[in-house]
């Protein structure tokens, strides 16, 4: 097995596994976020509004995050900068 197969099929993994996380936790999160706004809003109703606010916010900061896991997995399978160095090491 040469280097660049070992190179993809490392990157391959590496991506599933950002995407996984990436996902998994954010989502985890995002679920406890609500949770805890949502009992919030229960014992104090008159700062609904500023709860929603919040929340929103912090869920967008939580979603950004998976975002950032995507663009990195699809930079390691699309745009490995590792590839180019071991195609020129070999020679190709």
């Amino acid at each position: 097995m040469s280097a660049l197969e070992i190179i993809s099929i490392v990157s391959i993994v590496v991506a599933g596994l950002t995407i996984t996380l990436g996902a998994f936790f954010p989502a985890m999160a995002q679920g406890r976020a609500i949770c805890q706004a949502l009992a919030s809003m229960a014992q104090q109703p008159d700062e609904a509004a500023a709860i929603s606010r919040t929340l929103f916010v912090g869920l967008a900061m939580i979603e950004s995050l998976a975002i950032y896991c995507l663009v990195v997995a699809m930079i390691l399978v699309f745009a490995n900068p590792f590839w180019n160095y071991f195609i020129a090491r070999a020679g190709g």
